[in-house]
């Protein structure tokens, strides 16, 4: 969605007594306002943001490198990154009609090549998001499946999907048919975390405006037409609504862990993979509110325990505005954040409460505000800042 105004904040911590938001300031070497963050593992991680910027660093963030871009892009918002390992990315820049583009570089970002460019020249894109899905052959092999998202195009959120990064087809909808939008029903494209994708092309996103908010779910547990046996349903979200307000992020406790899924999907067909859907007991949480009223605390967070059918509110909801939501298996705890703060649940999001910097950290007084999206243990934000969670902050 193009309105969104903020520039957002992010912060991790475990409540164990007083709860602390522990990060460690690193040095990005710009001053881009970076928007996409994406942690490989084993020290590997890519961030990318405004003016064609793409960072990418190899020792757990000691260093980051300022990667060259291509010719014609250094104007561009990568507000999306999408990473596999210290050699291979594909950066997503939004923007009107043919500023929404894809970018793939596969020897360290010493060279790039665009790979898809919006074919509606009133699109604009939001979200993209890349999994490894098992083939379901016996020798437990995966394969790439991409997909990015879109505002709506004639009534409808286009979608565009891929199996190798390089090759991009847009989806027809088939029996499954297309996501429908409301008048004035978009997405937000404020940290590239309203799309959640799950192997076999399972996906849920949340969306916001002025209709107010909804998730969108490929199910094959709701079957409105007894001739569908599996299309795009959704629920509304009671979060905060109007032009600047809705839904911007979304994200489930649930694991889809690829190997572990393996002989699952292999019995859904002898052909391989068919669709893996959310299942109905998995736990979701979106956040949002209204970016132009960032203190607002209520609409700013809900709760679904069937996969994203349903939603309620929390009993005690973020402090304000929240644009980005994440889960930390390990800990069990949810993080949410926005301009004005930062909050954390352990009680899979019924109840939020805020953090605020430790002094005897050495913490700034404003650690806890103004970042824009997060891969733990990564957050990036304006002006080039770039933090890393302190492990200590996992320590019960």
């Amino acid at each position: 969605m193009r309105r969104w105004g903020w520039v957002l904040a992010i912060i991790f911590a475990v409540a164990c007594g007083a709860a602390r938001a522990q990060w460690e300031t690193e040095s990005s070497g710009t001053t881009a306002d970076l928007r996409g963050i994406d942690n490989v593992g084993g020290g590997v991680a890519w961030a990318s943001g405004t003016n064609g910027t793409v960072l990418r660093t190899e020792d757990g963030g000691y260093l980051w490198q300022t990667c060259s871009v291509q010719p014609g892009a250094e104007h561009l918002d990568f507000r999306g990154v999408q990473a596999f390992d210290a050699n291979t990315a594909i950066v997503m820049s939004s923007g009107k009609g043919d500023l929404s583009r894809l970018y793939k570089t596969t020897d360290g970002c010493q060279t790039w090549k665009l790979v898809f460019t919006n074919p509606d020249k009133d699109g604009f894109w939001d979200a993209i998001a890349f999994v490894l899905a098992p083939t379901g052959r016996a020798d437990r092999t995966t394969t790439l499946q991409g997909l990015v998202i879109g505002d709506p195009v004639d009534g409808v959120f286009p979608r565009f999907i891929s199996k190798d990064g390089d090759h991009w087809t847009r989806l027809d909808g088939g029996e499954a048919g297309l996501p429908s939008a409301k008048e004035g029903e978009g997405l937000f494209a404020a940290s590239n975390s309203s799309l959640i994708l799950t192997a076999g092309w399972g996906q849920l996103f949340v969306t916001g405006g002025a209709s107010g908010s909804r998730s969108r779910l490929l199910s094959e547990y709701v079957k409105h037409d007894p001739h569908v046996s599996w299309k795009y349903v959704g629920g509304d979200i009671p979060l905060d609504t109007g032009e600047s307000a809705g839904a911007f992020s979304v994200a489930t406790s649930y694991s889809f862990a690829p190997n572990s899924l393996t002989k699952e999907i292999a019995a859904q067909s002898r052909e391989g993979p068919r669709v893996y859907y959310f299942p109905s007991n998995a736990t979701c949480i979106a956040v949002g509110g209204d970016y132009n009223k960032p203190s607002r605390a209520s609409g700013t967070a809900a709760i679904s325990l069937d996969g994203g059918l349903h939603w309620h509110p929390p009993q005690t909801p973020p402090h304000g505005y929240r644009s980005a939501v994440a889960y930390d298996a390990a800990s069990k705890t949810w993080i949410t954040v926005g301009p004005n703060g930062t909050d954390v649940s352990t009680d899979d999001g019924k109840n939020w409460r805020a953090l605020h910097p430790d002094s005897a950290l050495h913490e700034a007084d404003d650690a806890d505000k103004n970042w824009n999206a997060l891969s733990l243990p990564f957050v990036v934000g304006p002006h080039g800042r770039i933090g890393k969670l302190n492990a200590k902050a996992l320590a019960h």
